[in-house]
């Protein structure tokens, strides 16, 4: 942890001299730019991955219609069809994954006052008037919601939410479009009506996270909320 709190230290003295007191945010938002360009490969191979998942919805569709009285055939049969065409269907959890451990050293680095026996000097600085290290309801307790610090969580809730609902619209044409069974006389996916309805709204939970977390772990989130938002949109046009 103390190594980690020395890398963000330092990021952030190299910001200083162009974002002054901002300098640890900015550091936080280029170390999640970072991590993303890290798993940038992943993401591709996801994205090539969920191409040729849709791409076997033919096949599946007519296993499940040839194996609709064994469910237990029926998932060995679409595993194997997986395995014969080389397609994971777990690809598309390894980006989120990988990028947990980044996420819970800034959670755990800004929610202690003490790091490697000394006081966390990183919970003085700041995103203009709010502390890295506060919550949103410390920012209600000190000025209320259009506080100084208050005003800040304003903006980012409205930052975040018109990325969810940029998430929120392709998700749900991309359901939607999930939803259609290409074989003949094959029944839709058991659940997938509830799923359809459901994904697309887990792109605001975004906002509860942010309300929350720590406001350096909150940066996190949004900035890599932001850059999957653009990624997917580019890898899946």
């Amino acid at each position: 942890m103390s190594v980690f709190a020395d890398l963000v230290r330092h990021l952030a003295d190299l910001l200083q001299p162009l974002f002054g007191a901002t300098a640890a945010a900015a550091a936080i938002v280029l170390f999640t730019a970072f991590v993303r360009l890290l798993v940038h490969p992943l993401s591709r191979a996801a994205a090539r991955g969920q191409k040729a998942r849709a791409a076997l919805q033919p096949k599946v569709a007519e296993l499940r219609k040839k194996h609709e009285k064994d469910p237990a055939k029926l998932q060995k049969a679409v595993m194997e069809l997986h395995a014969e065409e080389k397609v994971s269907p777990l690809s598309g959890c390894m980006p989120s994954l990988f990028q947990l451990p980044a996420f819970f050293l800034l959670y755990h680095l800004f929610s202690n006052t003490r790091i490697g026996g000394q006081a966390n000097e990183l919970l003085s600085h700041q995103l203009l008037a709010a502390p890295l290290g506060d919550r949103w309801t410390d920012a209600l307790g000190d000025g209320g919601a259009f506080g100084a610090a208050g005003l800040v969580y304003v903006g980012l809730f409205a930052f975040v939410a018109v990325v969810a609902v940029f998430n929120f619209r392709r998700t749900k044409r991309m359901m939607a479009a999930n939803v259609a069974v290409p074989a003949q006389g094959a029944g839709p996916v058991p659940g997938m009506g509830a799923m359809t309805k459901v994904m697309p709204f887990m792109s605001f939970f975004t906002l509860f996270t942010v309300a929350v977390v720590p406001l350096a772990a909150a940066l996190y989130v949004v900035t890599s909320t932001t850059w999957s938002a653009v990624e997917r949109a580019a890898l899946y046009r």
